[in-house]
Parts: structure tokens; sequence; C-alpha cells
């Protein structure tokens, strides 16, 4: 695609929150490597005591739940076969050749995605957007989030107007939380990189990494001024994000369509007055994942991994 000369800086998700979730070019000059990965918290093991241990006689205790729910759970390391699929559940026939199940290892596939440089600046100029910190290993697309500030994206070659895209995502923390968490993010982005006035679906953007509940930011296209939006919060949420979920998008010429796990959790059609169109008219777009900084340095460390993606054209060819 035809790509700008620096990185457009744009917003997405709320309009209170600082803006850009947008997308920048695709064959930036090589730069210095990056800061490198953070060392993990210190651990602080408890010296054993030399008191007896009490052996409880009454009932067991019930689990007591995690206190942070972007908390590991120990299962999650490889991805679980048998969630149900919007393609699945909605018959959206064959992926097209430009999904990715991320069977390879090493950077991911140049003919299928285009990547950040070494490093471009991150969102809002917060930190940086770097292509080494967007690696394939056992089987997943891995996006690391430094203490740093440095972050992942990647955007997909592959555009249309409407489609389905859904892709199997987890995210989590991997350092103590200090209240500056990296968004994990998918975006259908406009092919033109005309933002606002061609719109933007962030179909899923989490304020943290592993949240109990999925959000959603979709934009309408729209002239310049304040940000014109629909925002969904994922109702009877059960596992949080940092158990793997299948997220997807339907975007057709009446609506667009959120699913989770096969469930649909929004939809929005519609909305076109003075100044804006309707929200489902997007003239072209493609699908980024970025992990974005909202706060520049000293960040909680983080991962968002991602299993495979699918992209389905609405006739199901």
């Amino acid at each position: 695609m035809d790509e700008p000369a620096a990185p457009a800086e744009t917003p997405g998700g709320p309009a209170e929150k600082p803006a850009d979730t947008g997308e920048t070019p695709a064959d930036p000059a090589p730069a210095p490597a990056d800061a490198g990965k953070p060392t993990d918290p210190e651990e602080n093991p408890v010296a054993p005591s030399d008191e007896p241990v009490e052996t409880p006689t009454g009932p067991a205790a019930a689990p007591v739940a995690p206190a942070d729910p972007s908390a590991r759970p120990a299962d999650q390391s490889t991805p679980r076969p048998g969630a149900t699929s919007a393609a699945e559940r909605y018959g959206w026939g064959a992926p097209l050749p430009a999904s990715d199940e991320f069977d390879y290892t090493g950077p991911p596939d140049p003919a299928k995605w285009n990547q950040a440089g070494e490093c471009w600046p991150g969102h809002a100029g917060n930190g940086g957007r770097c292509a080494s910190r967007s690696t394939v290993k056992d089987g997943k697309l891995v996006q690391t989030g430094l203490r740093n500030g440095d972050s992942a994206w990647i955007s997909s070659k592959f555009n249309q107007q409407y489609g389905r895209w859904e892709a199997r995502v987890r995210s989590e923390a991997t350092g103590p939380d200090n209240g500056r968490q990296y968004h994990p993010l998918l975006i259908i982005w406009p092919q033109s990189d005309r933002w606002p006035q061609d719109g933007e679906y962030d179909f899923l953007e989490n304020g943290a990494p592993g949240e109990q509940c999925a959000e959603a930011f979709i934009h309408y296209p729209h002239g310049r001024g304040a940000v014109q939006q629909e925002y969904a919060k994922e109702k009877n949420c059960g596992a949080p994000l940092s158990e793997w979920h299948n997220v997807a998008i339907e975007w057709t010429p009446d609506h667009v369509k959120g699913f989770i796990d096969g469930t649909e959790w929004f939809s929005f059609s519609g909305g076109a007055r003075p100044g804006r169109k309707n929200i489902q008219d997007m003239p072209s777009g493609h699908l980024t994942i970025q992990l974005d900084n909202f706060f520049g340095g000293n960040m909680q460390p983080a991962t968002y991994e991602v299993d495979w993606v699918r992209i389905y054209s609405l006739d199901g060819k």
C-alpha cells in the first residue's frame, strides 16, 4: 500500500484518551536496536518456618480467586483446542490466503505483514513500535511490551471493503502493577490512512492486559473534530482475557458486529448525520495487531499472544 512518510498519529478508543491507534509507514530506515528485555521482578522467597504445620481437619476451604485477573493461568502457555469460533458457528467458509496460522519461527511472514522499524515512534509518541518486539515462536505470534515503553505493531498487507476477521488471542501483565499498562488491540484500520474521515474499527481494545471483560471502540467515518464512536463492553464475561479467546468482527454493507468465542457481543449500524457517514461506511480496511503505550516510560511489562489470524470474504470464497 502507499504509506505516508511518517507514522500517522490518530486516536482510537475513548475520546478522553490520548490520540492515535493509527498506521505508520511500511519501509522505515533502520534505527538503533531496542533497549532489550526487562529483568523480571525480584523474587523474595520466605524461609521455612521451624514451627510444625497444622493439617486442617474441617471441610476444605474454597479456592481464593487471584487478586489480579491478568495473572497467567497455569495451563495457558499452549492454546487449547475446542473453543467455538464465529467462523464455525456461522459458516464463514474457508479462510483467505492472507490468513496466518503462525506455524513457523522468526519474524511475522513478510508476504502477509508490514512490520514496524526499529523503532518507530509509538502511540502519540510514547515509547517505540519496534520490529524486534513481534516474533513468531512455539506456534504463536508473541508481542512484548517492555518496561522502557517499547512495544509492538504489525499490519496485514491484505485489505478489503467488508469481510470478516477472527483471531485467537490472550494477553497478560508480566511485571508488578504500577498503573501504567499497555493496551492490547485488534483494529480494522482504513487503507487510505485517512482518520477520522474513513473511520476505525477497534474490535478489541483493553486498557490493560488480561482484563476480565473485553472492550471495543467502533469509530464513525466523520470530519475533523470530536471523536465520534460507539463503545462496547462485554457482559457475562466468563474467563478473563489472560485466557485464550476467539475474537472476531463481521463488517457488511449493513452493520459492524463483534463476536467472542462465537457469541455476538456488539452490533452497530447506521448513524449517518451531517458531517459523518454510517458507521459501516469505511471505504476499505486492513487488520492491525498492536500493543499500545499511552503513558511513556516506566510501563508495566506485558505479553500479547496470537495463536492464529483468519480472514474471510463475505461470500465465503
